[in-house]
């Protein structure tokens, strides 16, 4: 029998026992899962953050994959654990609109998860990533038909975290999603949606810096400049030869950056 795969995207990172601990629920369940990490680092709190990473993984792996996400600020409060179902795969996450961007790319069902059964007992008010969201991806990856978890709902919590708005005639509003280990910040433009940037003059605004330089690789500018590039998921990347342009521009995650076309 096929190994089933679950991954954790969690912002406990790696110097406390919370990632450890779910891994160990969910091999309690399910001895022979396979366990894959796509990040422990998410920003704490960072609900933005965990749903672009999470947006930009999924599509990477088999059918029947369950990902369990935990970036879960309103842990202990009345928001509910949800189960979406979507891509053939399935995600195990709080109903706080860290999965807003596979909503929006998806056809998609989402359950609450309230069959109490599958959790923990008793539960934790503060670590429901051990009660709640582990002890369900485990049973869901086991075999356990989603419907046993809980009803279809509709009223799920949606963000447009993802969607720059338009400020002006030729000025759009944006935000950065996430910052790479190589201080690269990757902001919330599309390509597909700003692909004029290829061809007409523009500036970007992140921090106190101003961009307006579109390069092809990251080894195309002199060391240190600024310049943005097309990321590997399409978007905008403000970026900096062999050098961080987060340090350069002083901008962090969800701090907004602004694009203008000329």
């Amino acid at each position: 029998m096929p190994r089933s795969i679950v991954t954790l995207t969690t912002d406990f990172g790696d110097s406390d026992h919370f990632v450890g601990v779910m891994k160990g629920v969910i091999l309690g369940i399910l001895p022979n899962a396979q366990l894959v990490d796509i990040t422990h680092q998410i920003d704490p709190y960072a609900i933005a953050e965990g749903g672009f990473v999470v947006a930009e993984a999924y599509r990477w792996f088999p059918k029947k994959t369950v990902h369990l996400v935990v970036v879960d600020p309103g842990v202990g409060t009345m928001r509910r654990p949800i189960l979406l179902e979507a891509a053939g795969q399935y995600f195990v996450a709080p109903d706080n609109g860290v999965l807003s961007m596979i909503y929006a790319r998806e056809k998609h069902k989402v359950r609450a998860v309230t069959a109490e059964k599958f959790f923990l007992k008793p539960v934790s008010d503060t670590f429901h990533g051990r009660d709640v969201f582990a002890p369900a991806a485990a049973h869901l990856a086991k075999g356990t038909p989603a419907a046993r978890f809980g009803k279809v709902i509709p009223d799920y919590c949606r963000l447009e975290f993802y969607k720059p708005v338009r400020t002006g005639k030729r000025v759009w509003k944006g935000t950065i999603l996430k910052i790479d280990r190589f201080g690269n910040l990757i902001t919330n433009f599309h390509i597909a949606e700003f692909p004029v940037v290829r061809t007409r003059p523009f500036s970007l605004t992140a921090g106190q810096q101003e961009i307006a330089t579109l390069a092809r690789t990251f080894g195309e500018q002199g060391f240190g400049e600024l310049f943005l590039v097309v990321g590997s998921s399409g978007y905008l990347e403000v970026a900096a030869n062999q050098a961080s342009a987060a340090k350069l521009t002083g901008a962090a995650v969800g701090a907004p950056v602004e694009l203008t076309i000329y």
